[in-house]
């Protein structure tokens, strides 16, 4: 149908079945059920009941996705993660430990990542030429750091009174109670990256901060928030990791920076900032984490493992830009 204007106004709508189908995250879906019955013929133990049973420990990394993806999506990225969540459970088995109620174990994990959050953001705010790679990776290294010193030479603690952990650790009939609490957070956090003022804000700094700056959007404000919410969402993921192996050491959180960028970056959300979705980074959150189970029930090498996430990584890198290629291909054709 033409408008005023002569422009052909197409009748079927642009969020078509058809799009979401052959879009990225439809892809991701398939990959998911291909992955199920993948891991059910090499695993003779991947079933539900297993699954919910080992999901608990894995399932608490996710919490950080959110938080990472919202700083991929401003074109930043923070590979300090891993260590605030080794901070972040270290000192909450030493407060309950010390004999703390467990309301205020939580308060002084979540204090603990938020706080090492915050001080990522307001490095990063205060001095805007520092990259911000070089800066978590500098915090990334302190923060550790702090965590093996109170640790000590033995590098390890054990909780010494497990019932306030057990509460967290609790399910809700055969479900994990952290189960619910990932797919509560994922609404939150996929609606206002979505919908909301707050959301367009980390889209438009990622695809240009200087042209955000001069619209009137706060850029450094924005960045200030997120990384402090990164670093609690961190604190939270320490909290059920603890409730799940009841003690804390030096790798505790190792390699978690890693796991979160590949399910953000493998679920579609760019590494130069402004696209994507969480939409496809929770599906391969999923992915990952069955694929983990999976693997693990099998006796596999958790290096090798390491290495498929890596591979999946890198896969993820490489299609935008040979999508990119083939596209620019077909257009000099048909020009």
């Amino acid at each position: 149908m033409a408008g005023k204007s002569g422009r052909t106004i197409q009748a079927v709508p642009q969020n078509s079945a058809k799009k979401m189908i052959f879009s990225w995250e439809g892809a991701l879906v398939v990959l998911f059920i291909a992955l199920n019955i993948f891991n059910m013929i090499i695993s003779p133990s991947y079933n539900i009941t297993n699954i919910l049973r080992e999901m608990p420990k894995y399932l608490a990394e996710i919490f950080m996705l959110f938080g990472m993806a919202y700083i991929l999506v401003l074109g930043d990225i923070d590979i300090s993660v891993g260590s605030i969540v080794c901070l972040s459970a270290t000192l909450a088995c030493v407060a309950s430990n010390a004999g703390l109620p467990m309301v205020l174990v939580i308060a002084v994990c979540l204090l603990v990542g938020t706080a090492c959050g915050f001080i990522n953001g307001i490095i990063l705010t205060r001095f805007t030429e520092l990259p911000a790679m070089i800066v978590t990776l500098a915090t990334q290294i302190i923060f550790r750091g702090i965590a093996e010193i109170l640790l000590g030479s033995g590098g390890s603690v054990s909780l010494k009174d497990t019932s306030g952990f057990n509460a967290l650790a609790m399910k809700i009939g055969p479900v994990p109670l952290v189960f619910f609490l990932v797919v509560i957070a994922a609404v939150i956090f996929t609606v206002i990256l979505a919908k909301t003022t707050f959301g367009r804000k980390l889209y438009a700094i990622g695809s240009n901060s200087t042209a955000a700056y001069y619209a009137g959007v706060k850029v450094q404000k924005v960045r200030l928030i997120v990384f402090t919410v990164t670093g609690l969402l961190a604190g939270l993921c320490a909290l059920f990791l603890t409730s799940a192996l009841f003690g804390a050491n030096t790798t505790t959180g190792q390699g978690f920076e890693m796991d979160v960028i590949a399910m953000a970056v493998f679920g579609g959300i760019a590494t130069t900032g402004g696209k994507g979705n969480l939409v496809g980074g929770i599906i391969s959150a999923f992915i990952i984490v069955l694929l983990r189970i999976a693997l693990g029930q099998i006796n596999l090498n958790p290096q090798l493992i390491l290495v498929i996430i890596g591979a999946l990584l890198i896969i993820a890198v490489l299609i935008p830009g040979i999508n990119n290629a083939i596209q620019a291909k077909r257009k000099m054709k048909s020009a």
